[in-house]
């Protein structure tokens, strides 16, 4: 699949092509993501068996290189990740653009194919930290508790302290990691996770919060930090996403031994199709034009 030039109203043009397959087997996909653990450990969460059947995973090789697509489904909505090449991404996006909403995860090369098929909204560059066990420096100046789905209300009172209601799920809770902390009687701090794989050793922490009225005192560092060491007991790779204006919450990760991996952006997304009418009749075009290739034949012209 070559590179070829066409004319557009006169002003060249090149064709890109690619094949895009859908990929159903995790011993595929996890040689992909292992390259880039830090940057890729929310995907290799959903490899594991009960994730992985909310998933669905597309590759695209061609004329660039190579784009991977994951849209996966979770009980807090539906998310999307992408890395590798942004015109290989495109092509996947092109025919797989997912449902009509979505909370994405990019690298900031990928912003601007993302808004080819999106409108992105609340666009927001964070940067990833990772910590392992040889960097970590617990920090838990604060005793904390071990918080389960039994602790419900407690942890959506706190969640609802700010900006309204908080509507997590007692299997939220229980499917990861949550340590808080108790002052006088009432929970004022958590830290939990997004997702934790110990089967691919990675987990992702986040849900990080201290009541209003408690901040400053450092009391979500000790709530990561216990987070964090307990998940150092079954994985060799932890993470995190913190918005890098928030100084004082990166000097506390830092603290704890996370350093920085690498950038990315969040945001949250709206098909611009929202019928996906045209992405169905271009998915059926290349499933026919891709018939000898063992997938979808896509042409971009950039």
């Amino acid at each position: 699949m070559a590179e070829r030039e066409l004319r557009l109203g006169g002003i060249p043009a090149r064709r890109l092509d690619y094949v895009v397959r859908q990929l159903r087997d995790p011993d595929e996909i996890r040689p992909l993501l292992r390259a880039r653990v830090e940057y890729t450990a929310y995907a290799l969460g959903q490899l594991e068996p009960e994730l992985f059947a909310r998933t669905r995973w597309f590759l695209a090789r061609g004329t660039t290189g190579v784009g991977l697509v994951l849209h996966s489904r979770g009980g807090l909505g539906d998310a999307t990740f992408v890395m590798g090449d942004p015109d290989a991404i495109h092509a996947v996006l092109s025919i797989h653009p997912g449902t009509a909403q979505t909370y994405a995860t990019c690298q900031p090369q990928h912003v601007e194919v993302l808004k080819r098929v999106y409108r992105l909204a609340t666009q927001q560059p964070m940067t990833r930290m990772v910590v392992t066990r040889d960097t970590f420096r617990p920090a838990q100046v604060f005793e904390t508790v071990h918080l389960t789905g039994v602790d419900i209300r407690k942890i959506n009172a706190l969640y609802g302290s700010e900006n309204g209601p908080s509507y997590y799920i007692p299997e939220h809770i229980d499917s990861g990691v949550y340590r808080g902390v108790v002052l006088e009687g009432r929970l004022v701090a958590i830290a939990g996770t997004h997702v934790v794989s110990r089967q691919e050793g990675v987990a992702v922490v986040g849900n990080v919060f201290t009541h209003p009225a408690y901040r400053g005192r450092g009391l979500a560092t000790s709530a990561t930090s216990a987070v964090t060491e307990a998940l150092l007991d079954c994985c060799d790779y932890v993470v995190l996403t913190v918005d890098p204006r928030n100084t004082p919450a990166v000097a506390a990760y830092a603290r704890l031994g996370y350093r920085e991996a690498c950038q990315l952006v969040e945001a949250s997304a709206t098909r611009r199709d929202p019928s996906g009418l045209g992405s169905t009749m271009r998915r059926l075009r290349a499933a026919i034009r891709g018939r000898k290739y063992d997938g979808a034949f896509v042409t971009l012209h950039d």
